[in-house]
């Protein structure tokens, strides 16, 4: 059996490769459950901390590993994040690290593996005092996503950092157009599931710890889904009415569709990725619900010439591409992939796709516009741009959605709104005069 503490390195390796998490632990070899947990474990860990343990090792080692040997570097890592962040007793955390550098054929470097490990044990206080006098360094943030948190929300930034480094609850959408949350938060506590009812979204429960999804009663039939609370505002902000023709732009993994379907009935949805494979993810949650939409695959951005480009739409749902830097609590190695320059490019598709699908919405009708992003560029920027472009549109208040106002929209804040990082405006599209 592979051991996880290598599968964890191999892990990282990839991510640091350009690789996202969740695709590499989808195909990672691991078999036995408790090995495939532990692997995981670890590497969420250690991409979520990857700074800051790096940070440390670096203060115990002479010199730094040759390219050769960077899953000795990463090994270390994960030797560290299992002293300071886990729950295995330290002479564990020490020797099964010992251990998976012989498994990773370099047996020569177990008596520095070994002396590195034990001696961030001993000094462990006044190393961490250290590193994190460099507070990009202690919240585990690269210095350009520091600042641009810092600069964007100087007076919630610490709380906002400080729960990005936290591990996100699970929390679930009831399906309340068929059951009631009161009478689902009863179907759990018959299965021994105990969950707490959101404070500010309607149909959110969190639960008090995470379960396989084949726990949950109901989940089969669709009466509820795992979605982040700031997820399940969307289908509320396009104001739905039966009979509309709707248009669910960037649906995967069709959370937020299977929302739409299931907050009215009689709508006509359309369900468009541009990612085909990801699609499937879509067919699967919608067949789970028992309900239909038309799937296309295919670039919201370019819309002309395709059968769902040919329609128009009552209401248009943009769950724009982004930076993802309001959901880091559930996807750790963004911290790791992402980059300054990715901004640009991504403020640009965002615009693209904005402007190609207003095309596409009917006089009177409503777009929204959603990302899980924290960066203005991307979020009241970039609506404020397209306002300025777009004289037939107008913003539309939110009432409903908790948060904090920003510009035109309104930003949910890890750590301050019970949710990740989202960020919601709705525009109405103005009669031709």
């Amino acid at each position: 059996m592979a051991d996880p503490r290598i599968a964890a390195v191999n892990n990282v390796l990839a991510v640091l490769d350009g690789r996202s998490l969740d695709h590499v632990l989808a195909t990672a070899p691991v078999t036995d459950e408790r090995d495939r947990a532990l692997a995981a474990e670890l590497s969420f860990g250690v991409c979520r901390w990857y700074r800051r343990l790096d940070a440390l090792i670096a203060l115990l080692l002479q010199k730094p590993f040759k390219s050769r040997d960077r899953d000795l570097h990463v090994l270390l890592l994960v030797g560290a994040y299992q002293l300071l962040y886990s729950r295995i007793p330290p002479h564990a955390a020490v020797s099964s690290v010992v251990e998976a550098s012989r498994g990773l054929g370099k047996a020569w470097a177990s008596k520095l593996v070994n002396g590195v490990l034990r001696r961030l044990q001993r000094e462990r206080e006044a190393l961490e005092q250290r590193v994190d006098t460099d507070a990009a360094t202690r919240f585990a943030q690269p210095d350009w996503l520091y600042q641009a948190i810092v600069s964007a929300w100087p007076a919630q930034a610490e709380r906002i950092l400080a729960s990005l480094q936290g591990r996100p609850p699970m929390v679930l959408r009831v399906a309340l157009s068929q059951i009631g949350r009161a009478d689902y938060l009863a179907r759990l506590a018959a299965q021994g599931l105990s969950a707490q009812a959101h404070p500010t979204v309607p149909s959110a429960l969190v639960l008090d710890s995470a379960v396989p999804v084949d726990r949950l009663p109901g989940f089969e039939q669709g009466l509820v889904s795992v979605q982040d609370a700031g997820a399940q505002l969307a289908a509320a902000c396009l104001d739905l009415r039966q009979g509309q023709r709707v248009l669910d732009a960037c649906a995967a993994p069709g959370g937020k569709t299977l929302d739409i379907l299931q907050h009215v009935g009689g709508l006509q949805v359309t369900a468009l990725d541009v990612d085909a494979e990801r699609l499937q993810r879509v067919a699967q949650n919608l067949q789970r619900g028992g309900l239909h939409a038309d799937l296309h695959a295919g670039d919201a951005a370019q819309p002309q010439h395709t059968d769902w480009g040919a329609s128009h739409y009552d209401r248009i749902l943009v769950d724009a591409p982004c930076s993802a830097t309001g959901v880091m609590r559930r996807h750790p190695d963004i911290r790791l992939l992402r980059r300054a320059s990715d901004l640009p490019d991504l403020v640009q598709r965002q615009s693209t796709i904005l402007s190609a699908l207003w095309r596409l919405l009917v006089p009177g009708g409503r777009l929204v516009y959603v990302t899980c992003s924290l960066l203005p560029a991307e979020n009241a920027q970039q609506v404020e741009a397209f306002l300025a472009r777009h004289q037939d549109a107008r913003a539309v208040e939110l009432p409903t959605v908790p948060g904090t106002r920003c510009g035109e929209g309104v930003q949910l804040l890890p750590g301050i709104d019970d949710t990740d990082g989202f960020y919601y405006a709705a525009l109405q599209k103005l009669p031709a005069s």
